[in-house]
């Protein structure tokens, strides 16, 4: 029979699967002695078969009930007891973190009843004030939560409330207040659903439990999923467990703490402490948190306890800890830990001094940073030499620089970013609901909250440049404005500039420069720690790793870049970029020829610019292979816009003028060459084959480029690279013209030339003929964009605007196929082409040079599928050195649970 229940003593981390991050975190820290809350768990499992069924899995609710009786006789209390009543939390904890995406239901068990016992309790010590809080707080919670009011109303009559007492806060409101305030509340539910909130116990507890099942399912929570490559069929936990209360007075209170900084990385003791407060009152952002440090002063014996329990589970988790807890009269309790987010900096930091300390290994901190943190390191900073006087200050909650338009609302902000506009999402606090707004803007700044509030914690997670707590700014969203300390009005669409480093906010956009990690990339400077960390972390990818890491590179300039950040040659010079400006005459010249002669002679002047260009590229990697790729695009490419030819020469003969002879020329040509579908056309190893002369004036100035640079004492490896082949009679024919050009520049130079042949694997047939196709290939190189492409049936260009985003929110794809690739299909193709390709040619190259060589997730299939090399652009070569490093340590993972 399946177990659907686990109490906190049965449990441990290794359960994350079916327990959750939070359930098999709390199992764990009771394992080690720490004062945790007694509770128990609700699978994974259970929410998976509720949520496939829309009914509680047999069993399911008796497994509670016998947990339920276990831990009443543990706290000696009773759900409802009228005099003394147990109280529960009802939490979501799904295997990786999504803070404040699911639900949460707390001070379930209170009733009109219960209300007074827990009152009558109390007495002496506020206690009827803090029994009709907790009373308000459940009834507001179950009601949005579970019955679907919407929040807002709640806060409506809360506002109204404390504009009445002229009350600042909630602090403010006696238990008389917040007794009419429940009375409000449940009127305000019983005219919204039409039900009255539940005075039974048991079903507060039952309808809570499948709440939190469904919220995994809400919109919030799925965009969340979707953003951070979390599967949609996990499901989530749910830890029912035994209410402390931080609520009870200025002995009592809540906070957030980290074993070390996030943002920076720094070590210590870190957070935000609440007196008199829930715990979400903390990461909601409703009050300014004091630091974590103050709690030293107001609680000397608490703050000892809590610095050693962090302690400890750093040790334990050999990893930064977040930390939740609750001081109720003086006695700490531990309601949940977990491997912290941070942002790139301090992933970096934490990883070298981990090993540092000998708490982990190098293998183990390479596998704790990944290659999105290290993009997130190369963005530009604000200048500030040229940043001026800041409007407002905040608090520092993940780094970065980002200037765009101001917005308050999340749907604004979602609406803008569409548009293809720059936001800053403004909000006094942001919610879970703010999410997609999150997502849309390039950074948030909020007037309110600390460094663990939704807004930082969220915002570090995914990487967003964030300012919290900005108290000298007042937000008024529904004006759509704030008013700085300094009287600044900045209303929406007014350009803002968000320092997440130093929580400086400046009115207008700041101008950028190159970051610490780009200038230490570009010049070897290792400006501080963190820079210093990022090298380390290369140093070990680059010894671990068995892929090489090329780049894709077509001038020289690129290429000196690439090396200069680690690439190891080019994969992929493509030398239709070389016809384009100035060059694109001759180009036109050539197509137009109506005479052998007319062509070789503007294939004749075009010769010496590509040897030029391949001259240069070669003397940037001296030593190191450069993968020329001959032309690809159909010819009409280089001809001008058809419509555009068209409606001149139109308008010409439509006024009586006689057109411009080249224009008509031109519009001739367009026309003779107009293909309905090109990508599919007369391109590629196709041209080669039709245009006489085009491949050998490309294989001569390779060749020539080669000879001069041998002859200057360099040592070129150039390799000439066959697109869109589909049958390996094309690239026989195609290879005996360029072994044919080859041998006549080493007889004409007196040096010997010998250039490697290989082709793209770019269509599905290639792939499956790769047998065959490596009789005659000497490498592969995957083009995965056109892979992809012609695999699905898809044209990017058309189809990322039409139907993307639908298929990504039904699920078809979990992400983009030409960001990530599509392992099931495009992958296989990869993987036939790779093993039968060498079965014929054991010592087959085997590369790729699409877009996906650039991905943190792509890079670690192409490892496992047995490449030799990805290539990608230059400024992704650092990560593409750190995530083939990743990929050859198997199956360690990220310990920074997402």
């Amino acid at each position: 029979m399946v177990r659907y229940v686990y109490d906190f003593q049965d449990g441990e981390r290794d359960l994350a699967d079916l327990l959750g991050g939070k359930g098999a975190n709390l199992a764990e820290m009771s394992r080690l002695g720490m004062p945790v809350p007694p509770g128990f768990t609700v699978t994974t499992e259970a929410c998976r078969a509720f949520l496939a069924t829309g009914e509680e899995p047999g069993g399911m609710p008796a497994e509670i009930s016998r947990h339920l009786s276990a831990l009443e006789t543990v706290t000696g209390r009773r759900l409802g007891q009228p005099d003394d009543p147990l109280l529960l939390s009802v939490r979501s904890g799904a295997r990786f973190s999504m803070p404040g995406m699911m639900e949460t239901v707390l001070d379930i068990g209170l009733n009109d009843a219960s209300v007074l016992g827990l009152a009558k309790m109390s007495a002496g010590t506020g206690g009827e004030r803090f029994a009709w809080d907790s009373y308000r707080r459940l009834v507001q919670m179950f009601g949005s939560t579970v019955m679907g009011v919407d929040p807002a109303l709640f806060d409506e009559a809360m506002t109204l409330l404390k504009e009445a007492r002229g009350a600042p806060d909630d602090l403010h409101l006696d238990a008389r207040d917040l007794a009419w305030l429940v009375e409000t509340y449940k009127r305000l539910i019983r005219d919204e659903t039409g039900r009255d909130f539940p005075q039974s116990p048991g079903r507060q507890l039952r309808e809570a439990v499948l709440a939190v099942f469904r919220s995994w399912n809400a919109e919030r929570a799925r965009l969340y999923r979707r953003r951070e490559h979390i599967p949609d069929d996990l499901g989530t936990a749910v830890t029912v467990q035994r209410m402390v209360f931080g609520n009870l007075g200025a002995d009592s209170g809540s906070g957030v703490a980290f074993t070390r900084d996030p943002a920076t990385g720094r070590p210590g003791l870190y957070g935000d402490y609440l007196p008199n407060a829930q715990g979400e009152d903390v990461v909601a952002g409703i009050r300014d948190t004091v630091p974590l440090a103050e709690l030293e002063r107001l609680d000397p014996r608490s703050h000892r306890q809590l610095r050693n329990h962090a302690q400890t589970l750093e040790r334990h988790y050999r990893d930064l800890c977040d930390i939740e807890f609750t001081i109720e009269r003086g006695t700490l309790w531990m309601l949940q830990t977990r491997v912290g987010k941070r942002t790139a900096e301090a992933s970096f930091a934490i990883a070298a001094e981990l090993v540092g300390e000998g708490l982990i290994t190098a293998d183990e901190g390479l596998s704790r940073v990944h290659g999105e943190q290290l993009a997130r390191l190369m963005f530009p900073r604000f200048d500030a030499g040229r940043t001026g006087t800041a409007i407002a200050h905040g608090l520092p909650a993940s780094p970065g620089a980002a200037s765009g338009l101001a917005v308050f609302s999340s749907a604004e902000a979602v609406r803008r970013a569409a548009a293809g506009e720059r936001v800053v999402l403004v909000r006094e606090e942001t919610t879970p609901d703010d999410l997609p707004g999150m997502v849309a803007a390039q950074a948030v700044l909020t007037s309110r909250g600390g460094k663990t509030s939704h807004a930082a914690v969220v915002a570090r997670g995914m990487g967003r440049v964030c300012v919290c707590g900005a108290q000298d700014i007042t937000v008024s969203s529904g004006a759509r404005r704030f008013t700085s300390r300094d009287g600044t009005v900045v209303e929406e669409g007014t350009v803002l500039s968000v320092d997440g480093s130093s929580g400086a906010v400046y009115a207008g956009a700041v101008p950028l420069v190159a970051s610490a990690t780009m200038r230490y990339l570009e010049s070897g400077e290792q400006a501080d720690s963190v820079v210093a960390a990022v090298a380390r972390t290369l140093e070990h990818a680059d010894m671990v790793r068995r892929m090489e890491v090329r780049a894709n590179a077509d001038t020289p300039e690129d290429a000196a870049r690439a090396r200069r950040f680690g690439a190891q040659g080019v994969g992929l010079c493509r030398t239709e970029h070389m016809f384009l400006g100035e060059r694109r005459k001759l180009v036109e010249e050539m197509i137009l020829a109506r005479t052998e002669a007319g062509r070789d002679k503007a294939l004749a002047a075009l010769l010496p610019l590509q040897r030029q260009d391949f001259a240069g590229i070669l003397r940037a990697m001296d030593g190191l292979p450069v993968t020329i790729r001959l032309l690809d695009p159909p010819l009409h490419e280089f001809l001008p816009d058809r419509t555009e030819l068209a409606v001149r020469v139109g308008a010409a003969e439509a006024t009586g003028r006689q057109a411009d002879p080249h224009d008509v020329e031109l519009l001739g040509a367009v026309n003779r060459m107009h293909e309905e579908n090109p990508m599919l056309g007369l391109r590629g190893v196709r041209l080669g084959l039709v245009v006489p002369g085009l491949v050998a004036m490309q294989v001569r100035a390779v060749a020539e480029a080669v000879a001069e640079r041998t002859r200057a004492g360099g040592r070129p490896r150039a390799e000439i690279m066959v697109p869109l082949v589909g049958a390996v009679e094309e690239l026989r024919l195609a290879r005996q013209e360029v072994v044919r050009v080859l041998a006549e520049v080493g007889e004409e130079t007196g040096v010997p030339v010998h250039c490697p042949v290989g082709t793209m694997i770019e269509l599905p047939r290639a792939a499956l003929t790769a047998g065959r196709i490596a009789e005659e290939a000497e490498f592969f190189s995957f083009g995965t964009n056109d892979l992809t492409q012609t695999t699905w049936g898809l044209s990017r260009d058309d189809v990322e605007a039409a139907f993307f985003s639908a298929y990504l929110d039904k699920g078809v794809f979990g992400s983009s196929p030409f960001e990530t690739l599509d392992r099931e299909g495009v992958g296989r193709l990869v993987r036939i082409a790779v093993e039968e390709g060498r079965a014929a040619r054991p010592e087959l190259q085997a590369g790729v040079c699409g877009e996906h060589g650039g991905d943190p997730e792509s890079i670690r299939f192409f490892h496992t599928a047995g490449l030799d090399y990805v290539s990608c652009s230059p400024f992704r070569v650092p990560v593409a050195r750190l995530e083939a490093g990743r990929a050859a340590l198997g199956g360690v993972e990220s310990g920074d649970s997402r």
